[in-house]
Order: C-alpha cells, then structure tokens, then sequence
C-alpha cells in the first residue's frame, strides 16, 4: 500500500518559521519515542506535513526524562525500546502526568501485549505495521479527546479556555492568531514563573533559540497590545536578561 510504514519519500516538512494563520491553525507539539531511526523519520515528517510541531528521541529514557520536562499534546511511545521499555516509560508517565494522551506504537500484536499496554495508561495502541492514514486519524482523535478535556486556565481576569479556543479578559473576547495564542497558552500553563526566552522560542516555534533572533520580543509586544492594553493591571511582565512572566501583581503597571 501506497501509504504503508515503507514508504520513505514525501514532500518536505512544513516551514515551522513562516508567518502563522488565524487562529485555527493550531499547532500542537507530539513527542515520538522511536529507536528505529527510519521509522522515526518518517512519522515526523507526516506529522509536520500535519501541521505538528514533533521531537524525537530513540530511546526509553531520554524519551521519558523529555516527557517530563516538557509539555506535550500527545506521545507516541514504541514498545521495545534500549534502557527503558516503552510498556515502563508509559506507566512512569501515568503516575507523574495523567493527562497526557500516549499512542503505543509496537510490532508485538498479541492480544495480552494490547490489554498490557492499555491497562498500563495507553490511550490507544497500533501495531506495526499501519498505514499512514489510519495513524493520521488516530492521532487526531487523542489531541482532539486531549483538548476536550483539559481545562480552563486562569490568571486573574483573563481566561483561556483550550477546547474552545477561546481567550476572554474581563469580558471581552480577545482574538489571536494560532502563533499569539500559543505563546499566551504556554505563558498561562507556566503562570507566576519566569520563562526563558529560549524555552519559548523551542516550545512555540519549535527551533533552537538565535541570541540575534527578536521574534520572542515580537510577538511578546503583541500579545501585550491585545492583552494587557487599556486594562490598569498588567498580567505579561518582563524579567530583564532572562525572558518574561505572566501573572497578576499588586502594582498595577511596570
């Protein structure tokens, strides 16, 4: 089949740097724990094309020191994995991050290796071989059931609410593009710490952070137009020399 896991060749990933749309062009991050190289590389890439911002690691226990550290939307976790197997990997994710929706992706098709891997805290599990569609729709599906249930995060009078993409301050709707919203989300989700510019520009944008790069300020600013202007206290504060912070403070201006 034309869209078996064999099929190597495919166009190349989308420009995660380009200038985003409206708001519905989310981008979620998904982690892939793959020690198959051609099979990692080949489930990033039909993700990207997706529209996904993806990271890799190929083994068990990077991949859960990643899962832990950062936020995901979804894992795909291999089974048979060096160092850590993926069945362990899923289990320690469960008990420290319940919410994170994990896809096994394994050649072991047993039924008892199935009822294993779900009873462990998969939320789903595909044997290989699969056909790229099937994945797709798969993956779909859990960032779908993934926003439905997360919920609403609040920081003084602005809300943001994840499954229906929607931010509201003190009344009022607040419209963003898929990229602001993104960063507000992040902010929110790290609400009263400071965030390093480098941390935001990976997690966002999804590269390696440029010292000569002001994109992290850019966008910073219009967030603040959109979020902070005409309101007396300011929720986006910087921390000098190091990145910003969002939460709500006593003064009532920087």
């Amino acid at each position: 089949m034309s869209d078996r896991l064999s099929q190597e060749q495919g166009p190349a990933p989308s420009d995660k740097s380009a200038p985003s749309g409206n708001i519905q062009a989310e981008l979620m991050r998904i982690l892939i724990v793959e020690d198959e190289q051609k099979v990692a590389s080949f489930l990033r890439r039909a993700l990207e094309e997706e529209g996904q911002a993806v990271d890799v690691e190929h083994d068990g226990e990077t991949g859960l020191q990643r899962a832990l550290t950062y936020d995901y939307d979804l894992v795909i976790l291999d089974w048979l994995l060096p160092q850590r197997t993926g069945l362990e990997v899923c289990i320690a994710i469960r008990e420290a991050r319940t919410g994170t929706p994990i896809l096994m992706l394994t050649a072991r098709d047993a039924v008892e290796d199935r009822i294993a891997g779900l009873d462990a805290g998969a939320d789903d599990y595909l044997v290989k071989p699969f056909a790229l569609g099937e994945l797709l729709a798969r993956v779909r599906a859990l960032l779908r059931r993934g926003k439905t249930g997360a919920p609403k995060l609040v920081v003084s009078d602005l809300t943001l609410d994840p499954a229906r993409r929607r931010v509201i301050r003190a009344g009022h709707e607040i419209t963003l593009t898929a990229k602001e919203y993104a960063l507000l989300e992040y902010l929110m989700r790290h609400a009263g710490q400071t965030v390093a510019r480098t941390m935001i520009a990976e997690h966002v944008w999804d590269f390696d952070f440029d010292g000569g790069t002001n994109v992290v300020d850019v966008y910073i600013n219009y967030l603040r137009n959109k979020v902070d202007r005409g309101h007396e206290r300011k929720l986006i504060h910087t921390v000098r020399g190091v990145g910003y912070c969002l939460e709500s403070r006593n003064v009532l201006s920087e």
